[in-house]
């Protein structure tokens, strides 16, 4: 087996196919002889912990040209991982949620979608269809700010603000049907915490009407923009091998032509049974990336307006597994404090027997028992 000087060139290996190595080295032993002519290495952060997406660069300039880079992570470390050591699985979805503010239904979904293969259990049909739906407004959304702040680094203040007023009609949606514009916890173990509400599939159908009036304006305002263009085209380049080297996915590794989408490449939740395309470009750089995600969110219409269908034929179909040992004890209405000690709970809960209501307690306070043993979400 060879290996270059190139940190994201393959080696091969007649018996192991190829082999993708990453070089690098510690910023505090950057040696200053080896900068040429006037090449600076200066800090890019960390701004103060309370701040989104905190993270330290040392960058190499050379002019207004970064020619090396090194991160910085961990600021964000929370211990989430031992949190949830003392909670109950489904109070785990509520760190998860938390991973990723612009795409929280995306770290549900990992999660959820793992506790239920250990588990050995399928949510309803109804519930994948709602997770499916929320995945898709989740991904337009992200992709939202993902313009909206690439365009206002760059210069291009209008793609922000209009990147911004539109993620807002899908936060809106996100709150009628959760509760939550977002860190919704609303995935569960065995399904989704609640039904739509009443008007839910109109508010669908209206916004996703309004996004396809207002997702060309994206492509009017920075496709035909020259500096838009000029300051992404060549930018960030990273091929194929890179991509792998880093463990890259999303947007970033299907620029570079790789039609790479589990979705697609290991279904869940019955994307099979929806009609889309994986978006893909020869473009390995960020206007690739960026053309990219603009497609994207056509695709993830054209989900969303079938899953929406779906649900209006589903009415009064379950959202949660059957099973008492894993779903919440009862569902029933709340009082008006909000407490769930309306004049039904009451009745309910004083007609049941001891046996049935240590059950209840203990599914509450303890959770329900999975198997040990590992599973891929």
């Amino acid at each position: 087996m060879t290996q270059t000087t190139d940190p994201y060139a393959g080696t091969t290996d007649s018996n192991e196919g190829p082999v993708f190595t990453v070089t690098g080295q510690d910023w505090d032993t950057i040696d200053v002889s080896d900068l040429q002519g006037d090449r600076l290495v200066i800090n890019m952060g960390p701004q103060h912990p309370s701040t989104h997406g905190v993270l330290r660069l040392v960058l190499e300039i050379d002019g207004e040209t970064v020619r090396d880079a090194r991160a910085g992570i961990g600021y964000l470390h929370t211990g989430i991982e031992k949190n949830m050591e003392f909670r109950t699985w489904t109070q785990g979805v509520t760190f998860c949620t938390r991973m990723d503010y612009v795409a929280p239904f995306s770290n549900e979904a990992a999660y959820v979608m793992a506790v239920e293969k250990l588990l050995e259990i399928e949510a309803p049909e109804k519930a994948q269809a709602m997770r499916v739906l929320l995945l898709e407004l989740n991904r337009i959304s992200s992709h939202l700010v993902c313009l909206a702040t690439g365009g206002m680094e760059i210069g291009a203040l209008t793609v922000m603000t209009c990147g911004f007023r539109d993620r807002e009609l899908i936060l809106d949606l996100f709150e009628m049907i959760t509760g939550l514009r977002m860190n919704h916890a609303f995935f569960r173990p065995g399904g989704v915490a609640q039904d739509l509400p009443e008007g839910a599939i109109e508010k669908l159908r209206s916004t996703v009407k309004l996004l396809k009036k207002r997702l060309p304006e994206y492509a009017a305002l920075c496709n035909a923009n020259p500096i838009f263009k000029g300051r992404l085209k060549g930018v960030g380049h990273l091929e194929l091998a890179g991509c792998l080297a880093l463990g890259l996915t999303g947007p970033v590794l299907r620029s570079t032509g790789y039609d790479w989408d589990l979705r697609r490449k290991q279904p869940y939740w019955g994307y099979d049974t929806y009609d889309f395309d994986v978006v893909t470009r020869d473009e390995p750089d960020a206007y690739g990336r960026f053309r990219i995600r603009l497609d994207e969110m056509w695709e993830s219409i054209k989900i969303v307006e079938q899953a929406t269908e779906r649900l209006a034929l589903m009415e009064g179909q379950p959202v949660m597994v059957a099973d008492k040992k894993i779903a919440w004890p009862a569902q029933l209405s709340v009082g008006a404090d909000g407490q769930g000690n309306s004049a039904e709970h009451i009745k309910h809960i004083m007609g049941e027997p001891m046996e049935a209501l240590i059950h209840h307690f203990k599914i509450v306070t303890e959770g329900f028992r999975v198997p040990a043993g590992q599973a891929y979400g």
